[in-house]
């Protein structure tokens, strides 16, 4: 009977994610964007009864970030077709209120947006400077992966989770490419040459918990939404309302991008 009920588990599932292709993520990712350019807090593709989290903490949609008309100077996005989900990741230079954010997007069985998850920062969160994010996020190269060249899920996801694992384990081993680079806040570990490496400035005793990903091999990513510094099982209690993307090449992390929102706390 067990197994009847499995297979008729992964049988629905299967028929669920069938029609989320890349294509349909993208033209969802595309409709976010533009939502976020004009300030509307709907889009075709919006579930009426969608679940929307900004820094952790549920919000009411039509007063969250959404609904503030942004000029977006750079984006880029990824798409999971294995678990129908989409990030994207943005920047806002306007002086007067400028913005990094990192959005997690999750689509039901009816292929809507029924899960949004913000990580947004602006001016006095942790290393904020949206001039030098702007400057090397423009700079850095993430382009698709041959396919003969990709790494399985497992292997970006591990890469990932050893990262976030160090900050509390530092007998971890974490896959360093050489070169790698973190964008972290405007601050930057790269400097376009061969020697970059991302393995510096790691603090110890800090636990990143609640993570939740995204995970696209096609361009081998990964973007972990969490609480760094927070209680496990306690979502956005405690901690900062963070945002790790890694881009893993080889094994290897060569790109890590980190946000994390101090919620109006002097963190800087």
């Amino acid at each position: 009977m067990r197994s009847l009920i499995a297979t008729v588990v992964i049988t629905f599932a299967t028929q669920i994610f069938a029609a989320c292709t890349r294509e349909a993520l993208k033209s969802i990712t595309d409709e976010f964007l533009a939502a976020q350019t004009a300030g509307q807090t709907t889009f075709p593709s919006l579930s009426s009864t969608v679940t929307y989290t900004e820094n952790r903490k549920s919000v009411d949609i039509k007063n969250g970030i959404l609904s503030k008309p942004m000029k977006i100077d750079h984006a880029r996005a990824q798409h999971d077709t294995t678990q129908c989900a989409a990030f994207t990741e943005f920047i806002v230079t306007n002086t007067a209120a400028p913005y990094v954010i990192a959005t997690q997007l999750r689509l039901d069985n009816s292929t809507k947006v029924s899960q949004i998850d913000t990580i947004w920062t602006s001016k006095g969160d942790w290393l904020f400077n949206v001039t030098g994010t702007y400057y090397w996020a423009t700079r850095e190269k993430w382009d698709p992966i041959p396919a003969a060249n990709r790494d399985t899920r497992a292997v970006i996801k591990a890469a990932g989770d050893a990262y976030c694992d160090l900050f509390n384990n530092k007998s971890v081993k974490v896959p360093w490419g050489s070169p790698c680079a973190r964008l972290e806040g405007g601050a930057y570990t790269g400097k376009g040459e061969a020697t970059d490496r991302c393995d510096v400035g790691v603090p110890s005793g800090v636990p990143l918990v609640n993570r939740q990903y995204v995970i696209d091999e096609e361009f081998g990513t990964v973007d972990i939404i969490m609480d760094f510094g927070g209680v496990a099982g306690q979502v956005g209690a405690d901690g900062l309302p963070d945002s790790h993307e890694f881009r893993v090449e080889g094994g290897k992390l060569r790109y890590v991008h980190t946000l994390s929102s101090c919620g109006g706390k002097a963190c800087m």
